[in-house]
């Protein structure tokens, strides 16, 4: 199927020098010139690929190798994080993929350094690891919460960079995608759960505490984006008011990270015709 982007994913949805997240279109579909139909048909398509690539990965991670993958999705309450988990993630073997929900730190966590948490949840070789929310929960929701003072969350943006960087030198691929809605996409899916049972469990009253301070998050988000996009890992602005289009440009990052580690089938340590007079005489 011929594919309908105009511009690649990782270039029309990168957060550049300039990016004005008060500005920015959740609604838009930046790089896609096909319709939603297609974009579905294509997130399929995508999925086939993924699934071999990922398989390539694991394969590679079980006999020495040294990559990973690392998709970082961060966003407001419900954003769509957990949906690009079920439907982009689940398009690939679950044995080659480390899941990870961060939440409120347990008393234990807190007792270390903001990153200890992180540390211990990094995919390990040959496995694509996905952050449902992350290390940012440390300049987001701590610095609109004041849960620290701010010399204590302000150098956190360049500690980051770093830790990013090592991760990057150690060869995993960090992802990083900012699921981004409008208030009034937030307030209607909000409205659903409450007005669906079979929605309840997904809502929190503490979802509108947090609505309530939407502009002291989007200063802390655009913080986020001006001073932790980098070049070695770099942050993805995905509008994600269309679930349709949030998936496919999830899935299209995921894809183009995958073929970029150009992995082979990792090569027999043995001879596999003299296995195969082995099993013939057996």
């Amino acid at each position: 199927m011929a594919k309908r982007w105009s511009t690649p994913a990782a270039e029309s949805l990168r957060v550049g020098p300039g990016f004005d997240f008060a500005a920015f279109d959740t609604a838009a579909t930046p790089g896609w010139e096909g319709s939603r139909k297609k974009a579905e048909s294509l997130t399929a398509e995508n999925g086939e690929e993924m699934s071999e690539l990922q398989e390539r990965l694991y394969a590679h991670g079980r006999t020495g190798g040294t990559r990973s993958v690392l998709l970082v999705l961060q966003g407001m309450d419900t954003s769509g994080k957990g949906g690009i988990v079920r439907h982009v993630m689940g398009m690939v073997d679950p044995q080659g993929v480390q899941l990870k929900s961060f939440g409120k730190p347990t008393p234990e966590e807190l007792s270390h350094h903001y990153l200890w948490r992180i540390r211990n949840a990094l995919p390990v070789p040959g496995r694509i690891g996905v952050f449902d929310r992350s290390h940012y929960e440390d300049v987001l929701v701590v610095r609109v919460n004041e849960l620290v003072p701010p010399d204590v969350w302000e150098p956190r943006y360049e500690e980051i960079n770093a830790f990013e960087r090592e991760l990057v030198d150690a060869g995993t691929v960090v992802i990083k995608a900012a699921m981004l809605i409008s208030k009034d996409e937030q307030a209607a899916r909000l409205r659903e759960r409450l007005e669906r049972p079979d929605k309840h469990w997904k809502y929190n009253p503490g979802d509108i505490d947090e609505r309530e301070k939407w502009d002291a998050y989007q200063e802390a988000y655009q913080a986020v984006f001006d001073r932790t996009s980098t070049e070695h890992a770099p942050w993805y602005a995905i509008p994600a008011d269309n679930k349709w289009f949030a998936r496919l440009a999830v899935a299209e990052l995921v894809l183009e990270s995958l073929e970029g580690l150009d992995l082979d089938w990792p090569a027999a340590d043995f001879d596999p015709a003299a296995e195969l007079a082995r099993l013939e005489r057996s």
